[in-house]
């Protein structure tokens, strides 16, 4: 066997070993704020017993029950465990199609009264009372591509490029914790790389950084293995981001002898153990550093994972030195110390990693690179007008952040960031020239704020045309966190309509045209004033006044409740006083990603008190990522079933 096979998937294999083996950290599980929930969870099975069961059974069961599942969909088993994770989905989805009266369907037997609707919705928001006060799991996960960059980076100083190997994440598909052959190679690979340029290259002379990490030579006589186990100690607390345990240094002081015994030079099986932190998954993953005492099945996480969750949060990266002392101290989680924490870290350069991570994938942009568009209709979408759509998203999500503004801000807002590039798409080249950003107060107040952003427009077009459909999903969805339902099967799309009949209409009115089928117009008829309000905005961005037919834009609309527009800042006038929505939205969608898991359960009752609380403050950002970061689910993490524990 060669070199490579004996220390390349051998270490690897021993690295695992390590995981499986760990004794994690202990810490002092903090009570937890009691609230009696009894009168409220009784309210809450006589909702669902009176209201929801008798209207599932009435009006959904026929189809969506035990004998038959029309579209795959049975709500027996939600009727039976209301409250458990697997329901939420299925309720979300009641929700959706019983609100926009997509269900039942216009041909049913029999159709609920208004009343009946608004009972049962109301019924279904009080099934997160049947939830037991549960934080939910610690996601065990991987270090996504950016985060394994900057950490390699800030561990050793070595280029972030490192990862580019590694393949990009796929958006929208959660956080992974398993790796595959290919994966384990693939690390491999990079900490060989990653050593030559920390140590110098196998057989050459040492690097400067080599002295850093080892130390000096044992000297002869000395005991060179408790040295090795030094070296172990330091080297894990850093890349591991807590103290290892003594199990975990003797698998690393297995590999320092390994390599001895195969006549290894000393600083050679020094750098093998170094070899094996960088593919332990110690460090690859994001653990929770944590042992339950016994009969507890939820605890708090201790400093040293609250630090790592934090820190891979908003700058996705390890912690530095202050949070990793503060760790040490077991200073972190007092409340004082906790928020003065997440104000430095937002206030430095590295918070933009909120964006790229959580902003970018709530908007939509993390497709903006690779989106097509017909380059004959679009020849202004080059690289860097791409890059330049993201870069005014970003530094105008920071900017929200860093001077602490509402969360109705990110809506109704008078001002952007431009650069050359960018002004051409506003009009504005004439102001704006050169490559350089600057915040530019707009005059125009059917701009501002994400509804009129051309990367948002973009990506929310197709790539010839609009699309006032998809405009009006995403305004629902990502900004005032509506379920929408999905269309129905088998009906054809827009642009499948005979090409003689609407040859001479407008979009609006072939829109209008597809609607009249049934089985549409009840989606449509929310969907498509929000789109259409932002008809004005073309496939990229710009204003115009004549869509690509010719016709005149007709961009009004009303929307549920009677609220009417004809402008795309009149819509935004509409949404923006929706403040109690947009707050929810963003910090549902903001929870989730700190969580790294959808919410479930407990969670919303969570985010009641989270939205009540950040209501008082106006509903500023600062204030909002600081009520996450310090709620029960970011803290505090289940262990165990609470089934067992009762």
């Amino acid at each position: 066997m060669t070199r490579r096979g004996l220390f390349g998937s051998s270490v690897m294999a021993m690295a695992l070993v390590t995981f499986a083996m760990s004794p994690t950290l202990r810490c002092i599980a903090a009570s937890t704020d009691d609230v009696d929930f009894a009168a409220l969870q009784v309210d809450a099975r006589k909702s669902f017993t009176n209201v929801v069961t008798p209207f599932v059974n009435n009006y959904c069961t026929r189809c969506h029950g035990q004998d038959k599942q029309k579209g795959g969909i049975n709500f027996a088993p939600a009727l039976k465990k209301p409250g458990e994770t697997a329901s939420s989905r299925r309720w979300k989805q009641a929700v959706a199609i019983v609100k926009s009266h997509e269900m039942p369907p216009e041909d049913a037997p029999k159709q609920p009264t208004d009343e009946e609707r608004q009972k049962f919705l109301a019924g279904i928001g009080q099934i997160k009372f049947l939830s037991s006060k549960d934080p939910g799991p610690f996601v065990i996960r991987r270090l996504t591509k950016v985060e394994y960059g900057n950490t390699l980076h800030d561990l050793f100083g070595v280029d972030r490029s490192l990862a580019d190997e590694l393949p990009d994440e796929v958006f929208g598909e959660g956080y992974l914790n398993t790796l595959s052959p290919l994966q384990s190679e693939q690390y491999l690979a990079i900490a060989n790389d990653a050593l030559d340029r920390i140590l110098g290259p196998k057989n050459g002379p040492p690097a400067k950084a080599q002295k850093q990490l080892f130390g000096k030579m044992p000297l002869p006589g000395a005991d060179e293995r408790a040295a090795a186990r030094k070296i172990a100690r330091s080297l894990a607390r850093n890349a591991y981001r807590r103290p290892p345990s003594e199990a975990e240094l003797d698998v690393l002081l297995r590999v320092f002898d390994l390599a001895r015994e195969n006549n290894l030079a000393y600083p050679d099986a020094l750098r093998l153990m170094l070899k094996a932190v960088l593919v332990s998954p110690q460090f690859l993953f994001i653990t929770p550093a944590m042992q339950a005492e016994a009969g507890r099945s939820i605890v708090p996480l201790d400093d040293y994972q609250l630090a790592s969750r934090l820190s891979y949060l908003l700058w996705a990266t390890m912690p530095d030195a202050e949070l990793s002392a503060l760790a040490d101290r077991g200073a972190l989680h007092e409340p004082a110390v906790l928020k003065a924490q997440i104000k430095r870290l937002l206030e430095d350069p590295r918070s933009r990693a909120l964006f790229d991570g959580f902003g970018a994938q709530w908007l939509g942009l993390g497709s903006l690179e690779s989106k097509t568009f017909d380059p004959a209709k679009f020849p202004q979408m080059t690289g860097a007008m791409r890059s330049s759509m993201y870069d005014e998203a970003r530094l105008f999500f920071e900017s929200i952040v860093r001077e602490n503004r509402s969360v109705v801000s990110l809506v109704d807002s008078d001002y952007t960031f431009l650069n050359g590039t960018l002004a051409t798409l506003y009009g504005l080249d004439k102001r704006v020239t050169g490559p350089k950003w600057r915040k530019v107060k707009l005059t125009d107040a059917n701009r501002g704020g994400i509804l009129g952003m051309p990367g948002v427009l973009a990506v929310t077009s197709f790539p010839e045309r609009t699309s006032p459909v998809k405009r009006g999903v995403w305004v629902l969805e990502q900004v005032v966190g509506e379920e929408v339902p999905p269309p129905p099967p088998n009906v054809p799309a827009l642009d499948k309509q005979d090409k003689h009949t609407v040859a001479n209409l407008t979009l609006r009115e072939r829109t209008e045209l597809h609607r009249k089928d049934p089985v549409c117009a009840n989606c449509h008829k929310v969907l498509d004033p929000i789109g259409f309000g932002l008809e004005n905005f073309d496939a990229i961005g710009r204003w115009r006044v004549q869509d690509d037919t010719g016709g005149a834009i007709d961009a009004a609309g009303e929307l549920p409740g009677g609220k009417h527009f004809s402008s795309p800042k009149e819509l935004k006038t509409i949404i923006a006083s929706r403040k109690s929505d947009l707050a929810r939205n963003v910090t549902e969608k903001l929870l989730a990603y700190a969580l790294c898991r959808q919410l479930e359960g407990y969670d919303e009752i969570v985010v009641d008190h989270l939205i009540e609380t950040i209501a008082k403050d106006g509903y500023r950002m600062q204030t909002l990522i600081t009520e996450i970061v310090t709620s029960y689910p970011f803290t505090h993490h289940r262990i165990a079933s609470l089934a067992q524990e009762k």
